[in-house]
């Protein structure tokens, strides 16, 4: 496993090692002892997996409050998404600051965010199969977006009229949410 470490502060992107022939491939898609002896410490306790069926479908930026925030190992295993993450740890010298990576069946990578982030994708084609690991089961009460849009994080999606659920067309700007994540 190739670890790339982003612009943003403790977000990697992952490219695993894949073992091809004639048959196919094989990869590792996690291992702890790995993760550890890089210096990251993540125990993983719940698996989600999404279906986008149209290019254009934008889910985020998404984040869970408090004792219920989410670490996330997100890849995409059909089609392709733009992955975005956003640091909303204040204090943090990347405060507010986004970084993104191209995620995609055919390239493998995953992309590692932390505790204390945004989180959202673009899709980039049709038909996407998108799945994560998160270290925190899901908490309704603790839910939380911010405006795809917000212009004080300023995320550049290359696109101006996303497909969004209702949540995502009704979500604040960041000035007007209850982030409270501290570095």
């Amino acid at each position: 496993m190739n670890l790339i470490k982003t612009d943003v502060l403790d977000v990697y992107i992952l490219e695993p090692q894949v073992f091809g022939d004639s048959r196919g491939w094989f990869m590792e898609t996690w291992s702890e002892r790995k993760m550890t002896k890089a210096g990251l410490h993540y125990t993983f306790v719940q698996d989600n997996q999404s279906y986008s069926a149209k290019k254009g479908t934008l889910r985020g930026l998404h984040f869970q409050k408090g004792e219920d925030s989410q670490a996330k190992l997100v890849r995409c295993t059909r089609g392709a998404v733009l992955d975005v993450a956003v640091d909303l740890r204040k204090g943090s010298p990347t405060y507010k600051k986004w970084t993104s990576v191209e995620l995609s069946a055919e390239n493998k990578r995953q992309f590692l965010i932390p505790r204390g982030f945004a989180h959202a994708f673009l899709t980039l084609t049709d038909d996407v199969e998108f799945q994560y690991k998160a270290d925190n089961f899901y908490a309704p009460q603790a839910d939380r977006n911010i405006r795809w849009n917000d212009p004080e994080i300023g995320v550049e999606w290359g696109i101006d009229n996303p497909i969004l659920s209702v949540k995502d067309q009704k979500a604040p700007c960041f000035a007007d949410s209850d982030v409270d994540f501290m570095f």
